[in-house]
């Protein structure tokens, strides 16, 4: 075994030979990951779906419209559940460190016959003064007047806050009037609307592509433990560099 030199903190240091040994051994480990992840994105697809016999009412820019005209067209919806309630001033910082990644994948996801809204319960001209400021440019709408939000578990039902089963499946307690999640839907060629998938908690961080990259970097997310993204803020808001 090639003796490890102390680096910059402490790191070990190595000779490019065990270098390279443990990066092939972590190559392994990153291999098994991916199949795992391929497996899991199989039985995701295989899950059941459930018929959306609600009819669900959004306020839009377009006017007034139902879950299935969402689809613009496409088969496929992923909505965002962006915690945004009644009476805010803005958005959540988390949602929109979420929603920065949007804009450039939205061509991509419509050629792949997937169309990308934000639904949140404010009202819709808050939505759009917030989004002109941060200068997005996907389709956010509003379910103030709906209760999309509270059955898809992403709003607190005052009757029901705090209790352990209001939230991701009844792994966590409902904590705050608003939290983060990401549905999709299918809409079929007789116009029917299905419920595929949701994910809750850590699992909107398939949004979030800058985490992606910094679990890359040695200092990683270099979040403080118990702090979470206590370092976040909107994008307009970090101080200059």
């Amino acid at each position: 075994m090639t003796a490890r030199d102390p680096g910059l903190d402490g790191h070990p240091v190595v000779s490019d030979e065990a270098w390279l040994s443990e990066r092939k051994a972590l190559l392994a480990r990153e291999k098994e990951l991916m199949r795992l992840r391929d497996a899991l994105a199989r039985d995701r697809r295989a899950l059941p779906w459930r018929r959306m016999d609600t009819r669900y009412v959004f306020d839009t820019t377009e006017g007034p419209q139902t879950l299935d005209a969402l689809f613009r067209g496409r088969s496929q919806l992923l909505v965002q559940h962006f915690m945004f309630g009644p009476g805010w001033r803005q958005g959540c910082p988390s949602c929109s460190f979420m929603a920065d990644h949007m804009d450039g994948m939205l061509a991509h996801l419509a050629h792949r016959d997937v169309t990308f809204v934000a639904v949140s319960r404010a009202p819709l001209a808050d939505l759009q003064q917030y989004r002109q400021r941060m200068g997005w440019q996907f389709d956010w709408v509003s379910s103030h007047a709906s209760d999309f939000n509270f059955d898809f578990g992403v709003s607190a039902n005052p009757s029901r806050q705090g209790s352990a089963d209001t939230y991701n499946y009844g792994s966590e307690p409902f904590e705050g009037e608003e939290l983060p999640g990401l549905s999709v839907f299918l809409r079929d060629k007789a116009g029917t609307v299905f419920h595929t998938y949701s994910t809750y908690g850590r699992g909107v961080e398939a949004m979030m592509g800058t985490y992606g990259l910094l679990d890359l970097t040695p200092k990683g997310r270099d979040e403080a433990p118990g702090q979470g993204m206590a370092w976040l803020r909107r994008h307009d808001q970090y101080d200059p560099e």
